[in-house]
């Protein structure tokens, strides 16, 4: 019964609540102290993270982060990462400071590239966020050899992208991986073949949504040429 109370905080959310709980006490005698508490009580709300069961069937992609679905459209993947020109289909999600900001991996994969590149801070919703916001992108390498890309985006409020990712290192999707403070975006950009499931407007379970697959294609094939 606890346990659908007692949801984990991330280790990073540990010092802001100190923080906060700190000034509401400090205050307490003062009529600061309730929207102090109350902002204290957001505070402890915003860093959870909560336990995600991950699909585990070879080529799905699942959701890097909670949100909701922006745009499904094709986009050049971040220059830093040296993947060329070729569009990629892109799948870009907001997260507001309400949702879950842990970010997960979408799929099994080793980490090529991580590459950070500064920026502005405009709204995550907007639609240059992707190209002159701070950014924090990674690379992955399937085990096929495929490219995957996915992106941390800062945003309005967002000022601070953690990320622990190394090059080399392998990942399983649904891992945890990083979480962007406060309100932000995150990009999952294809491979070349693989269908998206999801539209805009969608909501997202970071690590359990499925959001595209690479078995789609292959299955649309068959059945168009069964008919």
């Amino acid at each position: 019964m606890l346990a659908n109370f007692l949801i984990p905080i991330h280790p990073e959310g540990w010092r802001f609540i100190a923080i906060f709980a700190g000034v509401t006490l400090v205050l307490a005698w003062t009529p600061l102290f309730w929207p102090l508490f109350i902002a204290t009580g957001w505070c402890v709300y915003f860093f959870r993270d909560p336990p995600r069961l991950t699909p585990s069937r070879a080529g799905l992609f699942v959701a890097p982060a909670d949100g909701l679905v922006l745009k499904v459209e094709e986009a050049v993947p971040p220059r830093e990462l040296g993947l060329g020109e070729q569009p990629m289909m892109r799948i870009s999600t907001f997260l507001s400071i309400f949702d879950v900001h842990i970010n997960r991996v979408p799929i099994d994969a080793t980490v090529d590239v991580v590459a950070y590149h500064p920026g502005r801070f405009l709204s995550a919703s907007h639609d240059k966020a992707g190209d002159d916001n701070e950014r924090q992108s990674v690379s992955l390498t399937l085990a096929d050899g495929r490219k995957a890309v996915v992106v941390q985006i800062a945003g309005l409020v967002a000022r601070r992208i953690v990320c622990h990712l190394r090059p080399g290192q392998a990942v399983r999707a649904g891992e945890r991986y990083g979480l962007i403070r406060f309100g932000s975006r995150t990009d999952l950009y294809l491979p070349p073949g693989v269908v998206a499931l999801v539209s805009p407007g969608q909501r997202m379970i970071g690590g359990e949504t499925v959001m595209a697959d690479d078995r789609a294609a292959d299955t649309a094939s068959r059945a168009a040429a069964e008919l």
